[in-house]
């Protein structure tokens, strides 16, 4: 394994000087995986049986099902994802030599797939035992979870290119050397910049310029590739201003794609968006249609973030194909509501008719009076209209239904309101009832002629049509790389949040995305690098970020210059040891009211570096490293701050 270079002489070079240390830490993933063996879930296989495409030698792929689990803790909280890479032994395993045991040798199972429980995966080695479980002889088989190798295919797949992706502009930028100069075309235009205002967010100097800059490189047109690093150190406000750029974009629809390593950094960003969008939208929640969250909504746990699921991309899938049904989505209520309010005698004789013909089993209940069938019929397409009003307003972009069509689907619902507040009140053919519905139908007609949803069969179809038409899309940089296949349209603009804690082979896959223009990355490359397990690839630098290495190289980063997170006597250690005295404290953090004394005695300043001469670090049960002195010093620290 060679050490990654910091310039490259093509971009095959570039791509291959990960591949060798992306398999060695693939390897030390595996190990790590393998010495933790007496505690992997495991599940025991209840049937198994050959794939059609089964093809000795090359190509052993099987259904598997997993037999559920009783009160094993170990597999509550894991479920079998494509991915995941498992040992198949007939043992439950307790360390390493149990897997190579005489009668059976484990064999290697790599998930491609899970539906329904039913597990398609691909083995190392042909299975032998498959007949005789299918002939109901009782033999134990167990799958034992080692690792999820989706990240890492992905990374592969990502430094194998096709060779149309292999020479995008974009990545011949980050494989030069020299810096990238403004353009001398739009720098001999006018120097101001039209943009949304942010003046009322109250954005010191450092951090206006650098949404300003952002701006203004997205709207030249005379270069493409800009790559752009923005440095952001602990407490200056490095969230909150690309928040505020993402939001800028938005108004100005720019089609951009933010990523980051992880799913938290990735929420935690989109939460903030959410919060600003949310006071900027023209009526209600009209426009998030624009803004899509999409990843594993187990591993995100959606259920503890409900304020995100109005962008979040499985959610608003499942919202749109209810709006989109046939039978009871938007079209069909509507045309139902408009037959009911312009000829309710004439529907009810229909009813009439198809109870004395048997035709619909759903109307076979008590027979409804005129009234009683009018109440009924107005509650039901009511309470569907407003399921769909409610939904396709927050989630279809606003390429897909405008503003005035919003508008007057409230308009609606209000006069429909109104009709059902009347049919609660007064008997059917009461004049104010009879007026109500003559103020109503042109509202529903007009409605009708101007918009109507696709009727879509398929929910990849409300997928790809969801994520052609949003501007503003949030996903790990890995996930990135289901837009190849699921979304159309070209993006304009990448921002990378974290960027300094992504290793840069993993940046290639967001990197390769059609139509880029241009990559903002966000970071902050003097604090921790990606965690890397394999001592030989961090020596290699496989564990540096691309920000990392074009800092190294030179190129101009820019700085927000101001923190305001920690009293000037904590901050003034880390801005002289690692940022060179350029980091600047906020008056607020200058004031008395910031300083906080809670722990008595001259060793507790504001901040303190506490030796703990006795302890002795051990191994915990997962192999970690602990030190039980240091523990109890914590424990009483925290303690003494609690009271």
């Amino acid at each position: 394994i060679k050490k990654i270079p910091t310039t490259f002489t093509s971009t095959a070079h570039y791509y291959s000087s990960f591949v060798a240390p992306l398999v060695e830490e693939t390897h030390a993933d595996l190990l790590s995986a393998m010495s933790r063996l007496s505690r992997a879930p495991s599940y025991q296989l209840h049937s198994i049986e050959s794939e059609t495409n089964y093809r000795a030698p090359t190509d052993f792929s099987y259904k598997i099902v997993l037999r559920k689990p009783g009160n094993q803790t170990d597999v509550v909280t894991y479920k079998p994802q494509a991915g995941d890479l498992a040992a198949l032994t007939d043992v439950k395993p307790t360390c390493i030599s149990d897997l190579n045991r005489p009668k059976m040798p484990y064999i290697l199972a790599y998930v491609q797939s899970v539906d329904d429980g039913k597990l398609s995966v691909r083995s190392s080695k042909p299975i032998m035992i498959e007949q005789d479980m299918q002939r109901n002889k009782h033999i134990d088989l167990f799958f034992v979870f080692l690792i999820n190798l989706t990240t890492n295919v992905r990374i592969w797949n990502a430094l194998h290119p096709n060779p149309i992706l292999a020479d995008l502009p974009i990545i011949n930028k980050v494989i030069q050397t020299n810096d990238e100069k403004e353009c001398a075309v739009c720098l001999s235009e006018n120097d101001s910049v039209m943009i949304p205002s942010i003046k009322s967010y109250n954005l010191n100097d450092s951090q206006e310029a650098a949404i300003t800059s952002c701006i203004k490189t997205w709207r030249c047109n005379h270069q493409n590739g800009h790559v752009k690093l923005i440095w952001g150190p602990p407490g200056t406000g490095k969230t909150k201003t690309v928040g505020l750029l993402l939001l800028v974009l938005l108004r100005m629809k720019c089609r951009t794609i933010t990523c980051a390593p992880t799913l938290i950094a990735v929420m935690e960003l989109a939460s903030r968006v959410m919060r600003l969008v949310s006071g900027t939208l023209e009526y209600e929640t009209y426009g998030l249609g624009d803004i899509v969250l999409f990843g594993s909504s187990e591993r995100m746990g959606m259920d503890d973030h409900e304020n995100l699921l109005p962008v979040f991309l499985d959610y608003r899938v499942e919202m749109l194909n209810k709006c989109f049904s046939p039978s009871t989505g938007w079209n069909a209520s509507l045309s139902s509501m408009i037959d009911l309010l312009e000829d309710p005698r004439g529907q009810y004789g229909r009813y009439v008719t198809h109870r004395e013909l048997g035709i619909n089993q759903d109307e076979m209940d008590d027979p409804l009076s005129l009234e009683g069938f009018i109440k009924k019929r107005f509650f039901q397409y009511n309470e569907q209209l407003k399921f769909c009003v409610v939904n396709l307003s927050t989630h279809l972009p606003t390429a897909r239904i405008s503003l005035q069509v919003v508008t007057d689907m409230m308009v609606a619902l209000d006069l429909l309101r109104s009709i059902k507040t009347l049919l609660n009140r007064y008997d059917y053919g009461d004049e104010r009832l009879s007026t109500a519905t003559k103020t109503c139908l042109p509202v529903l007609e007009s409605l009708a002629r101007s918009f109507r949803v696709p009727e879509y069969i398929h929910k990849f179809m409300i997928k790809t049509l969801c994520l052609d038409n949003a501007y503003l899309l949030f996903c790990t940089a890995s996930s990135s790389s289901k837009l190849h296949t699921e979304r159309t349209q070209e993006l304009d603009l990448l921002v990378i949040d974290e960027a300094a804690q992504l290793k840069e082979c993993e940046s290639t896959i967001p990197f390769q995305l059609p139509g880029l223009r241009q990559v903002v990355l966000v970071g902050d490359e003097r604090q921790l690098p990606a965690m890397i397990r394999s001592k030989i690839s961090g020596e290699a630098e496989f564990g540096r970020s691309m920000f990392e290495r074009l800092v190294l190289l030179g190129k101009k980063k820019h700085l927000f210059n101001v923190q305001y997170r920690m009293h000037p006597a904590i901050s003034s250690f880390p801005n002289k040891e690692f940022y060179d005295g350029l980091i600047m404290d906020a008056p607020m953090v200058k004031h008395r009211s910031h300083e906080k004394d809670f722990l008595h005695g001259n060793m507790y300043g504001a901040y303190s570096f506490i030796n703990i001469a006795y302890g002795k670090e051990q191994f915990g049960h997962l192999l970690s490293k602990m030190n039980m002195v240091e523990v109890a010093v914590v424990c009483s620290i925290v303690g003494i701050l609690f009271k």
